[in-house]
């Protein structure tokens, strides 16, 4: 158990570097916005909550790459690996594009969904230009899940990595006006985020079809990068399902995000800070998942049910270990956290607030997430996605907007309704993948 969570830690800490990175630009962009004051950070919230749903769903898809090339590659099959990628880049492509335009073309309904006027002038420029940045984001992140199905997972950190610089470089050019650019304030991050996203993207697609490590997958094109119903049929079967999951998630949080936006730009702005904390811990638990789900994918591919399990329970473990800790920083400096985005006192005040009903679903976020991808891992899709609705629609959602207004707990009430949505997750998920595992293990000795 000790060697195959070392092994997986192994496989994830890159990915996990990776995450980091990426949600790294997403703090220093809601840090350097809300320098300038806190309706600009509200504005910022209004645009991250409203495109999440989307941008996650599209994040889903490109989840299949990763186990489809997974999978072959447990299998040794380099030319059924190759066909994965230029089917699963196709698909995704065309899902980032309509995502973009959707976002695009439906940004004036943010006028529609109860917020600060000014809070959403702000926010209009700064949706489009996030919108359009949906593309090159959704297509490193197929060419990133590619490279991770095959175990190559240092590529795409070192680019993420690269691009921080980057783009805090192009914030301060353009959201300050430093070095005689215009100041653009909130659009200004949008247009350094645009461009950040884009020099990544080509950055990875000329490393895989250039760089050695990928020549064997590049090389029978030929035969291999073609369109099949068969195949697309295949990547949606785990797509679909993956992009549910996780827009259910996000979706609730999104949800809980435009709710609490009702009751004013300061419940807005602290509940986008303790948001951002709490996401930065929880790209820890997707590089555990995923990297949990690859090797649980890889075993699949092989038919190790037994190694397979013990895969997925020392992830587990993994996952409650880390959760706790995160439980415990969050504590400590609660008070602490708020200041490095936002100086307004009644700001900071319900932040510190929120960052502890943070700190409590720290431990069930961590394993739901890795529990999911485990499921991912061994193509249980449906169930599960069923099961995430329940804990976070029927249940969290509706209970969190009851506390909030019907008991006037506000923002908490909400935060209270998401602790709940996510240990029903957790528990019905880990259950889920364990049955599975036992009946699994019992009917193969069996026969």
């Amino acid at each position: 158990m000790k060697n195959e969570a070392s092994q997986t830690i192994k496989l994830a800490l890159p990915i996990v570097i990776g995450e980091l990175a990426q949600m790294a630009l997403h703090l220093i962009d809601t840090a350097m916005v809300g320098a300038i004051s806190y309706k600009q950070l509200a504005a910022a919230a209004l645009v991250i909550n409203a495109m999440n749903i989307p941008f996650v769903i599209g994040i889903g898809m490109t989840i299949s790459v990763s186990q489809m090339v997974s999978m072959a590659n447990g299998r040794r099959d380099a030319q059924q690996v190759s066909h994965y990628l230029f089917n699963g880049f196709c698909l995704c492509a065309v899902v980032a594009i309509l995502i973009s335009l959707t976002l695009v073309l439906g940004k004036d309904l943010l006028g529609h969904l109860g917020q600060d006027p000014e809070v959403v002038t702000l926010a209009l420029p700064f949706m489009q230009l996030m919108g359009f940045s949906i593309i090159p984001m959704l297509l490193f992140m197929t060419l990133k899940q590619f490279a991770d199905g095959l175990e190559f997972t240092r590529t795409a950190m070192i680019l993420s990595l690269a691009g921080m610089p980057l783009n805090i470089l192009l914030n301060w050019l353009l959201i300050y006006g430093n070095w005689g650019f215009p100041r653009l304030e909130l659009v200004g991050a949008g247009w350094a985020t645009l461009i950040t996203r884009s020099i990544i993207f080509i950055a990875l697609g000329g490393v895989i079809l250039r760089h050695r490590t990928f020549s064997r997958y590049v090389a029978v094109r030929s035969n291999q990068w073609k369109l099949k119903i068969n195949t697309l049929r295949e990547l949606l079967h785990i797509g679909v399902p993956s992009s549910l999951q996780i827009g259910m998630e996000a979706g609730a949080f999104a949800v809980s995000g435009i709710i609490i936006g009702t009751l004013g730009a300061v419940a807005q702005a602290a509940h986008q800070i303790a948001l951002s904390c709490a996401s930065f811990t929880f790209m820890v638990s997707m590089g555990l998942a995923q990297a949990g789900s690859i090797r649980v994918s890889n075993a699949f591919g092989r038919g190790d049910w037994k190694k397979l399990t013990v895969i997925g329970k020392s992830t587990i473990y993994t996952a409650l270990a880390y959760g706790a800790f995160c439980a415990i920083a969050f504590v400590l400096l609660r008070n602490i956290l708020p200041k490095a985005f936002n100086d307004n006192f009644l700001v900071l005040e319900m932040t510190a607030t929120l960052i502890l009903f943070a700190a409590v679903f720290q431990i069930s976020d961590s394993t739901q997430a890795i529990s999911a991808g485990l499921l991912r891992g061994i193509k249980d899709v449906k169930t599960p996605t069923m099961l995430i609705g329940i804990a976070y629609w029927v249940v969290g959602i509706p209970f969190g907007y009851l506390l909030a207004f019907r008991y006037k707990l506000g923002a908490a009430g909400m935060w209270i309704g998401l602790i709940t949505g996510l240990t029903l997750a957790s528990v019905f998920l880990i259950t889920r993948f364990l049955k599975m595992t036992e009946r699994a293990i019992a009917n193969k000795e069996t026969v």
